[in-house]
Order: structure tokens, then sequence, then C-alpha cells
């Protein structure tokens, strides 16, 4: 199981900027639940508090009230029932794709014989098999990110959470990217949480999406497309997706009235 559910969860930073004391409501009473197996996406304006919640969830920042729970355990601190990829790959630079990988198997206490097999089985996951022994200066964006997709994978956590992954590529490497995202995700069934800014690609890879603005959940609606997705050019062409678009776009354009 890998059910992730905020409970009301309240986020604020204080800040001080030139000798003065600011206060910043990153998040105010969010709540929804992403079910086990599920993808969900969170769009929203920048400074609307999206990474914040991914953040929340990984346990890299406390809440400031709430809760953020997996399969109705309260998290405390960061967890292996959880893995995160980011914007940008942060890989080590000095160690291999492989060792990349292997890094947060290592942390996690795996050793011997499965240490590399587990490492290579993810590499091959995300089409990397021959790529393992490459410096990250050796690999494209694409592939940095997909080393980054296979080390939070190999600790095998319930829940995947990713901060605009695809955000730094070029188009034609972020569509095969949500492709290939797809297809990982229909062989682990993995429960994912999806940030994104990009109106396309919140329809084309989630089940649901929750639009955030000010810190608040403005609204949740589904996406009707189904799984397994057609190809991501065919749905592109749906009524169902043009539709689901419309909506979101409407979602973020007109007068805040959140819950």
């Amino acid at each position: 199981m890998g059910e992730v559910s905020f409970v009301d969860v309240s986020k604020r930073f204080t800040l001080r900027v030139d000798n003065e004391v600011h206060h910043v409501q990153a998040l105010d009473r969010v709540s929804f639940t992403v079910k086990d197996g599920e993808i969900v996406a969170l769009i929203g304006p920048s400074g609307c508090g999206k990474t914040t919640a991914l953040r929340v969830a990984m346990g890299l920042d406390p809440a400031n009230g709430g809760r953020v729970t997996v399969d109705g355990r309260e998290i405390k601190g960061c967890g292996y029932d959880r893995g995160m990829v980011f914007q940008h790959a942060e890989l080590l630079p000095w160690l291999s794709a492989r060792q990349n990988v292997m890094f947060g198997l290592e942390m996690k206490g795996v050793r011997g014989a499965a240490l590399h097999e587990t490492a290579d089985k993810y590499l091959e996951l995300v089409g990397l098999a021959d790529s393992g022994n490459r410096r990250p200066h050796q690999l494209s964006g694409g592939m940095k990110q997909r080393v980054g997709i296979a080390r939070a994978l190999a600790i095998d956590p319930k829940v995947l959470l990713m901060d605009e992954p695809f955000g730094a590529l070029d188009a034609q490497t972020r569509e095969s990217l949500q492709g290939e995202l797809l297809d990982i995700h229909a062989r682990t069934g993995k429960t994912i949480l999806f940030v994104t800014h990009d109106l396309d690609e919140a329809v084309l890879i989630s089940d649901r999406i929750v639009v955030m603005r000010q810190g608040r959940v403005q609204e949740i609606m589904n996406v009707p497309l189904g799984r397994p997705r057609p190809d991501l050019g065919i749905v592109r062409g749906l009524p169902e997706f043009a539709d689901t678009r419309y909506k979101v776009w409407r979602a973020l354009h007109e007068d805040a009235t959140v819950h």
C-alpha cells in the first residue's frame, strides 16, 4: 500500500529582510489524499506552495500544523517509504550512474550482490542498462533525470514524490520522459505525487489534479483518460484531454475561491 494524505497541513516560514522579520504562509490547512497506485499532479502559480507541500511530505520541512500520513502513519522526518526526484537530478558528480543509484541503497543497509543487482535492475527499468559506468558529466539532461528516478525507485518506496522533474528539459526529451514515467508506473504501480507548472503534463500523466492558489487547495478534479494511457500523441487529440485542460486553465485563472 502507498496512500499519502495531507490533513489540514500548514507551513509558515519566517524570513529576515533588512533586519525586518516577515512571516510567509506557504501552506494554509491543505487537505487531500493520493490513493494507493494513483498519480496526482499538483499545479498552480509560482509561490502557491506546491514544492513546499512536497518537501513536507518528504520530511525535509516540518509542518507547523496538521499532519501528513503514509498508510495512516504520520511521517516524522525522512523515511524509506518515500523517494524524491528533484527538478535537477542532484547526482553526485564523482560517482558513476550506477554508484549514484547504489548510494541510497547503501544508506538503507543493502550490501553485497543485492546492492549491484538492485542498482542494475532500476537502471534497466529507466532505459540506462548500458550507461551505468558513466559519470554525470557524460550524461544528457534526460539521462540524468532517469538516474534520479532510478535512485528514488531503488529503495522501493511506497510513494514517489516528483518536483517538476522534467521542467528543465527540452520539449522532445520532456515528452519522451512523460511516456517513460507512465510505463514505469504501469510496471511498478507506485503512488506518485507530481509537481508541475505545465497544464498539458498534468493532464497527460495524472489520475487527478490538485489546483493550488495562495497556499491552499483551489480545486481537485478527475482526469477521465483511464489507464493504461494510449500513446501521448493520441491523448492530446482526445476531447477529454482538451476539456480537462480547459477546466484546469479556468481554475488557475478565475478569481480564487479556495477551500
